[in-house]
């Protein structure tokens, strides 16, 4: 299938879960607000995710809150696992620039200004170990996309982290295809973002308006990798 197909049927899917459910479309919102709100330490809008990933069609309904919340849970464990690389990296750039720092303070308490090359030296660390962090993030996004559908079809958190099977099904897909579609939907994203944050800017409704479109948007994404995951035989 190609990308237009993925983009096209993800939006249709979207669409039917929502349009013209005014009842669906409020729980959808309220699980948003709920997960968001306590730092998805109630995760149940992250479970509905998962039924989506699980390849359901039509868009599920909105119900079945406890199955939700456990499911949500353990599609947070799978992010945090996913993210332990990232984090460590955050964590060796940020004691990397305590030298700086330390130095700077000396030098400050002494002459009573901190010297430039403190503050670059501080600077260029913490920057390096963001761009290198935000490298692993994009690789991990990629490897994790296809993680967390094995996990939602299969039930088992491990299959999440089944790097033979994630891998030889991208390999199938084909690493260059999968990757542009990827990106192509990363750009999706960004264009969506950037509507709904001028819509947010409608005086006195346009929180609302952003926060009815948060839901589906969500949706989209997540229909859109099921598609490309379900674009070869598993």
């Amino acid at each position: 299938m190609s990308i237009s197909t993925f983009a096209s049927g993800s939006f249709a899917y979207a669409q039917e879960a929502v349009w013209g459910k005014w009842k669906q479309w409020i729980l959808l919102v309220v699980a948003y607000l709920i997960s968001t709100f306590t730092l998805f330490l109630i995760p149940v809008f992250n479970g509905y995710i998962v039924s989506i990933l699980s390849g359901k069609t039509p868009a599920p309904e909105v119900e079945n809150w406890g199955k939700l919340f456990v499911d949500g849970w353990k599609l947070n464990i799978i992010a945090l696992i996913y993210m332990i690389p990232v984090i460590i990296v955050l964590i060796i750039f940020g004691a990397a620039t305590l030298p700086f720092v330390i130095t700077g303070a000396a030098m400050g308490d002494m002459t009573g200004v901190v010297p430039d090359q403190a503050i670059i030296g501080a600077i260029g660390e913490l920057m390096a170990g963001f761009m290198i962090a935000f490298v692993i993030g994009i690789i991990i996004s990629l490897i994790a996309y296809t993680g967390v559908v094995r996990f939602a079809k299969t039930g088992s958190i491990s299959e999440a982290f089944n790097f033979g099977g994630i891998f030889g099904h991208i390999g199938k897909i084909g690493w260059l295809d999968y990757i542009f579609a990827v990106i192509a939907l990363w750009v999706i994203i960004a264009v969506f973002a950037f509507i709904i944050g001028i819509l947010s800017a409608i005086p006195l409704i346009g929180w609302l308006i952003s926060l009815f479109l948060g839901p589906p948007l969500s949706i989209f994404t997540w229909r859109y990798v099921t598609m490309l995951y379900e674009s070869v035989p598993a």
